[in-house]
C-alpha cells in the first residue's frame, strides 16, 4: 500500500512539474552570406570598414509569427552589454535584409528602428576597444505587431514591450577584433 501511495505521489509531482515548465520556443534559423556562425565578421561591416549592416536571412517556422524583431549586441563590452542595432515591427512576410538595409531609402518605412548604444538610430558596427568580442544577431518571432512601440526604443524597453509575445527565436554569432 505504501509503495502504491509513494508511486502515485511521484507521478503526480512529475505531472505538476511538467505543467509548470514553459513550452520551449521554436527556433528561427538566421544566417548571413557575410560570415558563418562563430566566424569573424569582415571589417567592411565594422567601424574599421564602411560600417554597413551585413545581409541577413531567417526563416518563419510557424504561422503564429506576426512580426519579427532583431537585436544585435556585444556581451563582451566593458559595460557588460553594448547594443549595435535594433529593428522591430518587421512584417512577417520579410525574412531577409539586404546589406546596408537601414540606410536604404525605401525599406526602413516597412519597420521600426531602435536606438543603439552609440546613441544613434540604425546600425553601428562592431568596434571593440580591445580583444576579440562576440556579436549576437538575435531574431525574435512575435505573435503580434507592436503597434504602440514608438521608434527609437532601447534594447531593454523593446524587450519589455515584447514580453509575453516571443514565440520563436534564433541567433547568429560573429566575432571581431580590431587591427591596430
Amino acid at each position: 500500500m505504501n509503495k502504491i501511495f509513494l508511486f502515485s505521489v511521484l507521478i503526480c509531482s512529475q505531472l505538476q512539474s511538467l505543467q509548470n515548465k514553459p513550452l520551449d520556443k521554436v527556433e528561427i534559423k538566421i544566417t548571413s552570406n557575410a560570415f558563418k556562425d562563430g566566424e569573424l565578421i569582415p571589417s567592411k561591416y565594422t567601424c574599421d570598414g564602411i560600417n554597413v549592416s551585413p545581409d541577413l536571412k531567417w526563416n518563419k517556422p510557424n504561422d503564429k509569427i506576426k512580426s519579427f524583431a532583431l537585436i544585435v549586441d556585444d556581451p563582451d563590452a566593458p559595460s557588460g552589454d553594448f547594443v549595435h542595432w535594433i529593428v522591430y515591427n518587421i512584417p512577417d512576410s520579410i525574412i531577409e535584409f539586404p546589406e546596408n538595409v537601414t540606410s536604404s531609402k525605401n525599406i526602413p518605412e516597412m519597420f521600426t528602428i531602435g536606438k543603439n548604444d552609440f546613441g544613434k538610430i540604425g546600425y553601428g558596427g562592431p568596434c571593440p576597444p580591445s580583444g576579440t568580442h562576440r556579436y549576437y544577431f538575435k531574431i525574435y518571432g512575435l505573435d503580434t505587431v507592436l503597434h504602440n512601440a514608438e521608434a527609437g526604443l532601447s534594447k531593454y524597453k523593446l524587450l519589455k514591450v515584447m514580453e509575453g509575445h516571443v514565440v520563436a527565436s534564433g541567433q547568429l554569432m560573429g566575432k571581431y577584433s580590431r587591427k591596430r
